[in-house]
């Protein structure tokens, strides 16, 4: 059965975060969105301009209409407004019994308006904390609740112990407000785990609170232990935040649907290497290949890093003409043709793929007649640190030649150095297009 979750939150008309946000993240993860509405706010990506709460027997008739009918596999809640909606979600919950509750205690907003009246805040201490499987504070709602300053990762575990001991099953205290690369704690009654990441900059993160709470009630749902919930839902809200959308005026939103985008252009990316290979395997290129062998790579859109980039692990070999692998493509499986096409797309966020040839003076003859775009690097100037480490020596060529060039070429090669084979680099925007032009060497 599809996972059902059921979002209490307010609705935010610039849709960045509240419901909006939630159902983007719950379909992104493969489930059934609901909804119970707590709050309709006048926002946008400047701020909120107008609060109307709804009564809180109508956010309970709400629930109940969903639970009785549908079913609730995962419940969240985000901004409750006040005390008397707390506890009428406390009464909902209780009633049926509802054991995967997820609590983004939201009290205020980005722009600083208070989204959770002030008496609402010992109702959520008292009543909503202990049915809570998870609560997801930020530092600041974290300081609230803990009623001190937070200072640092270790003022972090002492407020995630106090949060437990207020009857939380699990703690996940986000850590985004502090200087430096983000780390989050997470806290169940028995061990702390930390989360580490590197800080995106971009003033785009409208709705990450909304994000990775709904992502781990999404994850709830499936039947997922709470710490893999958590994991996974990290990974998620981190993508949403890379590919935020700069839109608007302010800040803009992240992009919940950034995961499901990415993981399709995953697939799509191994199966437009796995046919490039095919037409190297059928027009026989096996001669064109360096003694250390040759490699394809493609790279993800805005990749980050090597993982974003796929090819063929343990290279091609041949057999004369012939080209054979040793496995099919799977990202981060060369660090070398990575780093070329990372340093490439430094440049071109277009230039996406390469393939290494051997080199030969031949093949640049070639290259010249079918006008394909031709630089190269002398390796004789490449600094010591880079000697020895093919994967810094492949990006210190590239980057070498990309510096000093008004366009983006076809080909760079090099014609080796001490210890180093001669190597052509062939680039291109896709596997397609890279194998386009090495037939043309043919």
């Amino acid at each position: 059965m599809i996972p059902r979750v059921l979002t209490v939150a307010g609705s935010d008309s610039g849709g960045g975060a509240g419901i909006q946000a939630d159902l983007k993240t719950i379909a992104a993860l493969g489930g059934f969105g609901m909804t119970a509405v707590t709050a309709v706010t006048a926002q946008n990506t400047r701020g909120v301009m107008g609060i109307h709460e709804m009564p809180a027997d109508f956010v309970a008739e709400q629930m109940e209409a969903v639970i009785s009918d549908i079913g609730v596999d995962a419940l969240k809640t985000g901004m409750l407004g006040n005390a008397q909606i707390i506890r009428a979600v406390c009464r909902v919950i209780r009633q049926y019994r509802l054991p995967r509750v997820v609590v983004d205690p939201v009290m205020i907003a980005k722009g600083g308006t208070r989204l959770l009246a002030r008496e609402g805040e010992e109702v959520l201490r008292q009543e909503l904390l202990p049915l809570a499987k998870v609560i997801v504070p930020n530092l600041p709602e974290s300081e609230v609740l803990i009623g001190k300053k937070i200072r640092g990762w270790k003022g972090m575990r002492e407020a995630a112990t106090l949060i437990y001991g207020m009857g939380a099953k699990n703690v996940l205290i986000k850590g985004g407000h502090l200087p430096g690369d983000p780390v989050d704690v997470f806290f169940n009654g028995r061990k702390f785990y930390e989360f580490k990441g590197h800080r995106l900059f971009t003033p785009h993160t409208h709705g990450t609170g909304c994000t990775i709470s709904a992502a781990i009630a999404a994850e709830l749902a499936k039947g997922k232990p709470v710490l893999e919930a958590v994991e996974k839902a990290k990974a998620f809200v981190t993508s949403a935040i890379q590919f935020s959308l700069p839109l608007g005026h302010g800040q803009g939103p992240v992009n919940p649907l950034a995961w499901a985008t990415r993981e399709n252009e995953r697939y799509s990316t191994i199966q437009k290497l796995k046919q490039a290979f095919q037409i190297l395997r059928e027009k026989k290129v096996g001669h064109l290949f360096p003694e250390v062998q040759s490699n394809l790579g493609y790279a993800l859109p805005q990749s980050r890093g090597p993982e974003d980039v796929a090819a063929f692990p343990g290279r091609f070999f041949h057999r004369g003409k012939e080209v054979e692998k040793v496995a099919d493509p799977e990202f981060g499986a060369s660090r070398h043709m990575a780093r070329v096409i990372l340093t490439a797309m430094s440049f071109d966020q277009e230039m996406r793929s390469a393939m290494n040839l051997r080199f030969g003076e031949d093949l640049l003859t070639r290259a010249r007649k079918a006008s394909l775009a031709i630089a190269h690097f002398d390796r004789n100037d490449e600094p010591a640190r880079g000697k020895g480490r093919g994967d810094i020596s492949f990006s210190w060529g590239v980057q070498k030649v990309l510096n000093r060039s008004k366009f983006m070429p076809d080909i760079i090669f090099d014609r080796g150095g001490f210890g180093k084979e001669p190597m052509i680099r062939v680039l291109g925007q896709d596997p397609e297009r890279v194998v386009a032009k090495v037939i043309r060497l043919v």
